[in-house]
């Protein structure tokens, strides 16, 4: 396996692969089926070889789970997989992890009613080895406020912060700020040029979007490009001539994603709102809002409490062991063309993160309808 130079030297896992191949999904801010890859109506029993456990989940959905484990104990594929033989039993750290998998579902099954509460990340906290002694330490142990999940905080808690903003008013306060619905819906393309921060170096990147939800993006990397594309229906990932075809939750992220006018159709697309104090965000105070729809990822958007832009979005993807989250922060929001739009952003996502910076911006100009076409082949994971 190839090294990971982004991690410092761990080799290259489905995690990196993931990171790697999802290089330039963008987020920028209808009810749609979801998109089947597929593997999607196979379980991991019959598209795999020797799965003990995870049997009966579907298939598309065994590699998000592994990546979860791998952000859990802070690990990559090697530490329980044979290099190159990944459904041999060898190591015993794999043995361990599937006695662990079988007592977390049981204690979710007797003691939450087969809801999801405890998880890997409950004990390991990013260590392979879990820490049974407390740890002593003169910072404050209470837990970021982005790894809360949706309605931690109670209404009393809330209410200790102050008289916060309606949803509507937070919504319209940003729906203005960016430019306002019209100003938004004027805008049929963008093409955007720049560089990313990734890897230790800077390396161009542009970005073609075409409404309502169409979105490829191209890294220029030294061994070759890696390509994020979503045409509305499909999404997939590639990178040193593999091609993978994203996974059901995957193709979920990439439509908000592609979503060119996110700020005017957020009410559309998600149907549950919830207002809490937020945290600062670069020097700036924001308030937090939580979004869930059936069928789509949970946001946590936090906006600026001056301006009313959008300073940061958390998004989960749902796996069968927890929930793996990404982070975008935006910054650097300029007028162009009439609406208001991030010209810096970083995403994160455990183990990795990297940085655009836009240099310029094109809008309603042409844009090769060819790049919205799968590969010839057909993307395949």
């Amino acid at each position: 396996m190839e090294k990971c130079t982004w991690k410092h030297g761990l080799k290259r896992c489905a995690f990196c692969v993931g990171v790697l191949g999802g290089l330039a999904a963008l987020a920028q801010p209808q009810e749609q089926p979801a998109m089947k890859s597929p593997e999607a109506s196979k379980t991991a029993e019959q598209q795999f070889k020797n799965i003990q456990v995870l049997k009966n989940i579907p298939a598309d959905q065994l590699m998000p789970s592994m990546q979860f484990i791998t952000a859990s104990l802070g690990v990559d594929c090697e530490f329980c997989h044979v290099e190159h033989a990944m459904d041999k039993d060898d190591k015993k750290t794999k043995l361990a992890a599937r006695k662990m998998i079988t007592m977390m579902i049981a204690i979710d099954q007797i003691n939450f009613e087969g809801k999801r509460e405890v998880t890997c990340y409950t004990c390991h906290r990013g260590s392979p080895h879990p820490v049974s002694i407390p740890i002593l330490s003169a910072e404050s142990s209470k837990p970021a406020a982005h790894l809360h999940e949706e309605g931690d905080e109670t209404e009393g808690e809330a209410a200790a912060h102050g008289a916060l903003p309606s949803t509507e008013q937070l919504l319209d306060k940003y729906l203005t700020a960016v430019g306002g619905a019209n100003a938004l819906k004027k805008i049929n393309t963008r093409i955007q040029e720049g560089k990313i921060e990734a890897f230790g170096g800077q390396f161009p990147i542009e970005v073609y979007s075409e409404a309502p939800e169409k979105r490829v993006s191209i890294t220029h990397l030294p061994k070759g490009e890696s390509v994020t594309a979503f045409n509305g229906e499909l999404g997939w990932l590639s990178m040193g001539g593999r091609t993978m075809q994203m996974t059901a939750a995957e193709g979920e992220a990439a439509r908000i994603d592609a979503e060119l006018y996110f700020p005017a159709r957020l009410r559309e697309l998600y149907k549950e709102f919830r207002v809490l104090p937020g945290e600062e965000i670069s020097g700036k105070q924001a308030y937090l809002l939580t979004v869930n729809a059936r069928g789509k990822p949970s946001l946590r958007l936090y906006f600026d409490q001056q301006t009313g832009l959008l300073l940061r979005l958390i998004r989960y993807a749902e796996t069968p062991l927890g929930r793996n989250p990404t982070q975008i922060d935006y910054a650097d929001y300029r007028e162009t063309g009439g609406v208001k739009i991030p010209y810096q952003w970083t995403l994160m996502r455990p183990g990795g993160a990297f940085t655009i910076r836009i240099e310029q911006v094109q809008q309603n100009v042409p844009v090769d309808e060819k790049l919205f076409l799968p590969p010839a082949e057909g993307p395949a994971r």
